[in-house]
């Protein structure tokens, strides 16, 4: 079948402009970038046109947080919908364009649910595409799940694509409500990538339930760094299944979301800032041993760059760099690209992709059967 009048003229074009969306698991922000993105596989090239971040209302968060039942999940998505089409809108107009010079948005949504065999984004891509008259390709992550795949994570392309140095193997380990790693190299095929457990999802739960939903996440570890450490907590978080799991894995809301921060809190109320201590040690072991099993037995590490909000925390910051030295620990800035604009700048570059007919899995990451064109056409 061919495609529509403004998809054809879009894939025919040397250089697209193509917006990027999503919003992560922390539900704290959605991130849009309008990039101009040309090639495809290893010789694509991504420029960066603009980043707005979109910061939720603290009460729209705690709705998407606890969504309940069918009528929210309906309500929400078409809400979120507006969200992410006014976002982009924004995006567009701080790069100097106009909706009319896009070809393309590729919106990740947000996620309700992320289970074993089957995965949920929301956020109306037929409103998207009302809002700002450009086609938006979403859900990108379904067809990797029905191709076998865990969906997840799906940034390892991008990484590969847009961080890899010829001869040198480092890894790009981003910090956000779930923490996840892409060591990429000379080739795609030897891209290791895998959740590693907990990133801010615990901490940020936490931090709103000790600050009575006054502060959303605890911003420059203020609050942790007054608490100490509970060794005997830490050992026990250390035991959860998930961290046991061998790669092909992913983490999501159920496994590092609000069911566990609850028990955590009804246990520890009392002693809120050791309990947040604590809970950001688990990020920063989890994310270590998760290391020391699967990637440095195969691989010796340039460097590892961070990414998300975990980046520019001080408390994780000094703990990675303490337990991974020698290996140098530097923020994904140090490689030319502004650190929160690199998710959505993946899904930009998806997007592209799947316009070009390229696949976008890596399938050692997600463990699908078979490379597969991901994404979804709302023209």
């Amino acid at each position: 079948m061919p495609l529509p009048g403004r998809l054809s003229r879009a894939a025919q074009k040397t250089e697209r402009i193509v917006v990027g969306l999503i919003s992560g698991t922390s539900v704290d922000a959605i991130e849009a970038v309008a990039c101009g993105i040309s090639g495809t596989g290893a010789d694509a090239a991504l420029d960066l046109l603009s980043h707005v971040s979109v910061p939720f209302p603290a009460a729209f968060a705690r709705r998407v947080i606890a969504i309940g039942d069918v009528r929210d999940v309906c309500a929400l998505n078409f809400e979120l919908g507006h969200r992410f089409g006014r976002a982009a809108l924004k995006a567009i107009d701080v790069a100097g364009l106009r909706p009319e010079d896009v070809d393309l948005i590729g919106s990740h949504g947000q996620t309700v649910a992320h289970l074993p065999g089957s995965t949920l984004q929301i956020g109306e891509a037929s409103v998207i595409a009302e809002l700002t008259g450009a086609p938006v390709v979403c859900d990108f992550r379904t067809r990797d799940v029905a191709a076998g795949g865990e969906g997840a994570p799906l940034v390892p392309y991008a990484d590969w694509v847009l961080f890899r140095k010829p001869g040198e193997t480092r890894a790009l380990q981003n910090i956000g409500g779930i923490a996840n790693v892409s060591v990429v190299s000379d080739r795609l095929e030897d891209t290791i990538a895998f959740d590693t457990g907990p990133g801010n999802m615990l901490l940020d739960a936490v931090t709103r339930l000790a600050t009575r939903d006054k502060k959303a996440y605890d911003d420059g570890a203020k609050l942790a760094l007054q608490g100490e450490i509970m060794p005997a907590l830490l050992r026990e978080l250390l035991t959860h299944p998930f961290l046991k799991k061998r790669p092909p894995r992913s983490a999501g809301r159920d496994q590092f979301g609000e069911a566990l921060s609850t028990k955590l809190w009804q246990r520890f109320k009392r002693r809120p800032n050791d309990l947040l201590a604590t809970l950001t040690a688990f990020t920063i072991e989890a994310t270590v041993r998760a290391y020391e099993r699967f990637v440095l037995p195969k691989r010796e590490l340039e460097a590892v760059y961070l990414s998300g909000g975990g980046s520019r925390n001080p408390f994780i910051v000094e703990g990675l760099e303490r337990r991974l030295a020698p290996i140098p620990v530097r923020p994904l800035d140090a490689l030319g690209f502004p650190e929160g604009a690199k998710e959505a700048a993946c899904f930009a570059l998806l997007a592209s992709e799947w316009l070009s007919g390229t696949e976008q899995n890596v399938t050692s990451a997600t463990g699908a059967k078979a490379r597969v064109i991901l994404g979804k056409v709302v023209p």
